[in-house]
């Protein structure tokens, strides 16, 4: 129940006890962090999402009508998905139930659940932040509910839906991606903050230019709740009526943080810009990417096994040094390691990105493996075949075989195939230019050679 201090209508975040969502900012605001106090109380005030904030965008729509079943916002850190679910309960006046997926459990949910089936004229909004926390058996739990309209589920994650939710829940909602927010959306929520007296910080009496606010909103990488935090602990440590200059944000500078979750999104992101880099022959992206991957934490090794990939799939024969250098470069993260380990993936990361490109190798390959697959599976030819053995010699293994170096330019007058095929072409890129000459060349005396 709500607290003597607390109007009826604000929800404590930790309880599952709840009534009509409170405008953001309202509660005990000596205690709340100035992220939680400058919380948009309407759409509009929501920053830097205009494609989901527009008034004739489809959430918008959704909200004017309060005709919408489950919503569920995708996007990282700090970019609006709770404020979001915050001015939804408030437009439509429902009774606000928030869980956090890390602490929330079974029984908590059976209880909240149990409670909106009781008061079906009270319309229930469920909030559950970091719904990708839920396990499947969570999730299900929440379909019968959902389907009968007991409550409207708002889900907030900042890893891929399509991985993380189920799919029969995912199926049932409205699913919005929000993007991070751009830095000028960012220094104007600050700027708002450092002004506003009744919620922000405008007490302090202190200011700033805005290019120190864009400069911190820089450091921030669209993270509206981390800016506004380093903008309080900067405000807190100046004297009133104090001017914030570059110097205050030197040492948030310093103690930054690249926001790269392992194995998460923003892993599998990164590596993919990374590989498009190099097969773009990008090379000042692809240094920017592995630098990310590498001040995020990413292990220098699973690095390099993309680079020795890279190497045959995307370089292949045009530059027959690549594949050599990568497969040094994840030598030398084991034998090296870290941060000296460094040199040798941007060497090999560098000589990639501007080696000529040829997928010859990899689309060789799968010619071979559709032919192997779709054709019957050919014998091979008993010239070609191992002669040792006494028992291979009386079959007639090898018996007719055309040694090469006999023969002008190793060509023999005899295939390795019972039936021809062409599987190999290569590309007019680097060094393959003159493989295809080369092995033009070959195929017509062999086949010259065959008819003879």
């Amino acid at each position: 129940m709500p607290r003597d201090d607390q109007p009826d209508f604000f929800t404590d975040a930790n309880s599952p006890q709840a009534s009509v969502a409170a405008p953001a900012g309202e509660g005990v605001r000596g205690t709340q962090p100035l992220a939680a106090r400058m919380r948009p109380r309407t759409l509009a005030e929501i920053a830097g999402q205009e494609h989901l904030t527009k008034p004739d965008g489809l959430l918008a729509r959704l909200i004017s009508s309060n005709r919408f079943g489950s919503l569920v916002f995708y996007g990282p850190p700090g970019c609006g998905k709770t404020s979001f679910a915050e001015v939804i309960a408030r437009v439509t006046g429902s009774r606000f139930m928030r869980v956090n997926a890390v602490m929330s459990n079974v029984g908590e949910l059976r209880e909240i659940l149990g409670a909106a089936r009781r008061r079906p004229s009270e319309p229930t909004l469920l909030f559950i932040d970091e719904l990708h926390r839920f396990n499947k058996s969570q999730q299900d739990l929440l379909l019968p509910d959902v389907e009968e309209g007991h409550i409207r589920l708002i889900g907030a994650t900042t890893h891929n839906p399509g991985f993380y939710v189920n799919p029969p829940l995912l199926s049932r909602s409205h699913l919005f991606r929000l993007e991070p927010l751009a830095p000028a959306a960012v220094a104007s929520v600050l700027a708002r903050a450092l002004a506003d007296a009744e919620r922000g910080l405008g007490a302090s009496g202190c200011t700033a230019e805005e290019a120190v606010m864009l400069d911190l909103a820089g450091l921030c990488e669209g993270d509206m709740r981390r800016a506004l935090n380093a903008l309080e602990v900067i405000v807190a440590g100046l004297p009133p009526g104090a001017t914030i200059t570059t110097a205050e944000l030197e040492l948030f500078a310093r103690e930054r943080r690249i926001r790269y979750d392992a194995d998460e999104d923003e892993h599998y992101d990164t590596i993919s810009a990374f590989i498009k880099s190099c097969r773009g022959s990008d090379p000042d992206a692809a240094l920017y990417w592995l630098v990310k991957m590498l001040a995020g934490g990413e292990d220098p090794r699973f690095i390099a096994r993309r680079l020795v990939i890279l190497a045959s799939e995307d370089v292949g024969l045009a530059d027959a040094l690549a594949l050599p250098l990568a497969v040094a470069a994840h030598h030398a993260c084991e034998f090296v390691g870290l941060p000296e380990a460094e040199y040798a993936l941007a060497h090999a990361t560098l000589h990639i990105a501007c080696a000529p490109k040829s997928n010859s190798v990899t689309l060789g390959l799968a010619a071979a493996k559709h032919a192997l697959n779709s054709q019957p599976v050919q014998s091979v030819p008993m010239p070609m075949r191992d002669k040792g053995g006494k028992a291979n010699k009386l079959l007639g293994h090898g018996k007719g075989y055309l040694n090469a170096h006999d023969y002008p330019e190793n060509i023999a007058p005899q295939s390795a195939l019972e039936k021809s095929l062409t599987l190999f072409t290569p590309k007019t890129a680097g060094i393959e230019a003159k493989l295809a000459e080369r092995l033009a060349r070959w195929r017509e005396m062999r086949a010259r050679a065959l008819k003879s």
